[in-house]
């Protein structure tokens, strides 16, 4: 690493911070520069704590002037590593993480800095929710930045669509409100664009009457059965009510209570629902996802809505080397199912995980205009997340290689583009991957208003037109 900053600078930008920087030589620094995904080790010049939206500003300023990189830390989710650099000044958000929630308005504010966690513990005591993480602390920034599909996809749309105004910190340390009345144009490119025109210091999202109890959880197969519980998945969940979201996940059962212990370690296909109305009114709708197959586990039950967020966390903890990718697929014909199959039952075995998911798309997301926001594919209607997932990052390749050739058979089936949160690479091909060439040019003219010199790229980043 070279320090290219006098301890004079450093003490200037730290005696103005109502937070903290941490240094390579501080004590806390080894953890503080940790990201979730543990195949990312990169060594940030210094870390920026912010408190308040005034530090944000400095920090920008900060690192503009001292032509230093920026990355954003929120959740420290980005499975491509964006949450970190070397050589940079990483702004971390945590500490940001209030949430008020106006009940009779149905919306809520929350820091750039709030996980999943704590934005769902605080709305759902008023029986409020929208559509959130499926990994519980996973930050909302970046989560709803690059679109946001979850567990209410359906039934209320992305998490970008449910975002109504946002406060963010350009590259010339402005502060600007972004909304569908003030920079409606940054609006516009927020909402599935990414982060790649400025710091979002806090967020105003819609919510919605969900819970404190909804149907939903998990049912596990054998996964020797994997391609026709794929395919009797699909025949079910034709024509199902937008309350109903669901996914199916091919992947190795954990040790975990709640299996059979004689099938810990083994493949399974796992079919996971989420019934967004009156838990008894999804009874029957779910009905048919419950006999696809030989039944390991039937964990579909009412459950609080606060658990189903938090079902998978403790197979999701920080620290092992993870890489996703991801395609659109417009259809799933048989073959294509027997393929992702087999390319799965290739897959290795715990520790190593490596899970193929297909989720269910539509019906809410499905209805927003395709240009109404910068989200890439509203048509699709499933997008397949395909998961390498090792204890050392030494260990990824393999794996890595496997899920990409996943991803590759079914996108043959799809548009070809990508979606910028499961995409677990950076690099100019990716934003353009991920995005239909007019949209990319909007978001790039954008791009060249607020951010002309590229400050904000830890991101997949869509270019200014100048760099």
């Amino acid at each position: 690493m070279i320090n290219v900053l006098g301890d004079a600078t450093i003490a200037e930008l730290g005696s103005e911070l109502k937070g903290r920087i941490i240094r390579p030589e501080d004590g806390l620094y080894e953890t503080a520069r940790r990201v979730w995904n543990g195949g990312i080790d990169q060594r940030p010049l210094r870390i920026v704590q912010a408190a308040t939206t005034g530090d944000v500003v400095r920090a920008v300023r900060f690192a503009a002037s001292e032509g230093l990189p920026i990355a954003v830390r929120g959740g420290a989710h980005s499975v491509a590593g964006f949450s970190t650099c070397d050589d940079g000044i990483v702004i971390d958000l945590s500490a940001m993480n209030s949430v008020q929630v106006d009940a009779a308005g149905r919306r809520a504010t929350a820091g750039g800095g709030t996980t999943w966690a704590t934005f769902d513990e605080v709305t759902q005591a008023h029986g409020l929710a929208t559509t959130g993480g499926l990994i519980s602390s996973t930050g909302l920034g970046g989560f709803t930045l690059g679109g946001g599909i979850g567990h209410l996809v359906r039934a209320y749309g992305l998490a970008c669509d449910n975002l109504r105004s946002a406060q963010v910190i350009t590259a010339d340390g402005s502060v600007v409100t972004a909304s569908a009345e003030e920079n409606a144009d940054l609006f516009w490119a927020l909402r599935g664009g990414g982060g790649n025109f400025g710091v979002v210091t806090s967020m105003e999202l819609d919510l919605h009457a969900v819970g404190p109890t909804v149907l939903g959880g998990v049912v596990f197969y054998a996964g020797s059965e994997a391609a026709n519980i794929v395919a009797g998945w699909r025949d079910a969940i034709s024509g199902t009510p937008d309350e109903l979201t669901t996914l199916v996940n091919l992947t190795t059962a954990p040790p975990a209570p709640f299996i059979p212990e004689s099938w810990h370690f083994k493949k399974v296909a796992a079919v996971v629902a989420c019934w967004a109305g009156a838990p008894e009114a999804g009874e029957q709708v779910v009905a048919p996802l419950r006999k696809l197959g030989t039944v390991v586990a039937d964990l579909l039950a009412p459950i609080p809505y606060v658990a189903l967020q938090q079902l998978v966390d403790p197979m999701w903890g920080p620290g092992a080397a993870n890489y996703f990718t991801s395609a659109f697929v417009d259809r799933l014909p048989d073959d294509a199912i027997a393929a992702f199959a087999g390319l799965h039952a290739r897959s290795g075995d715990l520790p190593v995980q490596a899970e193929f998911h297909i989720h269910q798309l539509g019906g809410a997301m499905g209805r927003v205009a395709p240009d109404a926001t910068a989200f890439t594919d509203r048509q699709s209607p499933f997008i397949v997340n395909c998961i390498a997932r090792t204890p050392e990052a030494s260990l990824l390749a393999p794996h890595r290689a496997l899920a990409i050739q996943a991803r590759d058979a079914m996108a043959a089936y799809g548009n070809g583009r990508l979606y910028v949160n499961f995409t677990g690479e950076g690099g100019d091909d990716k934003a353009k991957a991920a995005y239909p060439p007019s949209t990319y040019a909007r978001l790039q003219r954008v791009k060249d208003r607020y951010d002309p010199h590229n400050l904000f790229r830890y991101n997949q980043n869509v270019r200014p037109s100048g760099a």
